[in-house]
């Protein structure tokens, strides 16, 4: 079993069992027994006009978790919805064809890889028990998809009729679910990183120009597939993102994120459309909270999610 390649994973009917490469030393196996489903992180509310309580929110959110969801933030629900679609589509490819996408060189542009952590005492590598795709993105620069696969087909530009794209919310054909995607999750960005600003007392669009007009946008497709053994492994280690935000999608109903509180792991549960805006460690200089999260294996259920960072 310990041969099986990754690659196989999502045509697998059932929970797989626990390939040994995959089992976690005992002092950094999942604890579940401190996962809390009492608090939830704090909900934004972006349809309001009130603007002075979205800065009082987001502002309180930061400092206080360094984790909020965003709703009524203006992307389409049928369009998050069809990026998961997407997703799933990706890690689903028959096995010829994903196997030329798989990589063991972490964050190679368009290639699937798995992160790892290593044991302090073998300097063992052990791998995580999730998929990431990894590529660029930019909300206006569409260029980016020269580097993505060319199936699905939801990740190139077509200008041919494809049975794919009849139900395709985007008003112009030719943009297809992540360049749609991307160009609308830009809008909320913007209007995040103004209001960070303002609570922060800085100049409206501080933080936006300290990105610049073309920053180094990069994205991450996750799968998690179910465990049997799920006590043994992690999707994801505990860790923090060293960018400015991640914009985080993930499945409604399907509790995947975890975020470290006062010693305790928060379950989220994403609400319908709802994005996970996550404060990375180039935010933390101006005292906001700086948050682990981590991703639970689950025993029955399959997971999928987006995440972009800015």
């Amino acid at each position: 079993m310990d041969q099986t390649p990754t690659f196989q994973w999502a045509n697998e009917a059932i929970p797989l069992s626990l390939p040994s490469k995959f089992i976690l030393p005992n002092p950094i196996r999942p604890d579940r027994t401190c996962v809390s489903h009492l608090y939830s992180i704090p909900i934004i509310d972006m349809g309001t006009d009130n603007e002075a309580q979205l800065i009082q929110g987001i502002t309180s959110a930061c400092k206080g978790f360094g984790f909020f969801q965003v709703i009524n933030h203006g992307i389409p629900l049928e369009l998050c919805k069809n990026v998961l679609d997407m997703i799933t589509k990706l890690f689903h490819l028959p096995c010829e064809e994903k196997s030329g996408l798989v990589t063991t060189t972490h964050m190679e542009e368009g290639k699937i890889f798995q992160y790892y952590v290593k044991d302090q005492n073998t300097q063992e590598k052990i791998s995580m028990w999730a998929e990431t795709f990894f590529h660029t993105w930019h909300p206006h620069d569409h260029g980016f998809t020269d580097n993505l696969p060319n199936n699905p087909p939801q990740y190139r530009y077509m200008n041919i009729f494809s049975p794919d794209l009849i139900n395709f919310p985007s008003k112009n054909v030719d943009l297809l679910v992540i360049t749609a995607y991307a160009k609308d999750v830009g809008s909320p960005i913007v209007r995040l990183l103004r209001l960070t600003s303002q609570g922060l007392g800085l100049e409206r669009d501080y933080l936006k120009k300290k990105l610049g007009e073309i920053p180094g946008y990069t994205a991450e497709a996750n799968y998690y597939p179910p465990c049997s053994n799920s006590e043994l492994t992690l999707g994801l280690p505990a860790h923090t993102d060293y960018n400015v935000l991640t914009i985080l999608l993930q499945e409604e109903g399907v509790t995947g994120i975890h975020v470290l509180k006062d010693g305790s792991w928060i379950a989220v549960d994403s609400l319908p459309g709802a994005l996970i805006v996550n404060v990375a460690v180039q935010l933390q200089v101006f005292s906001f909270d700086l948050s682990e999260y981590s991703n639970l294996s689950d025993r029955k259920k399959i997971r999928y999610s987006q995440k972009f960072f800015i």
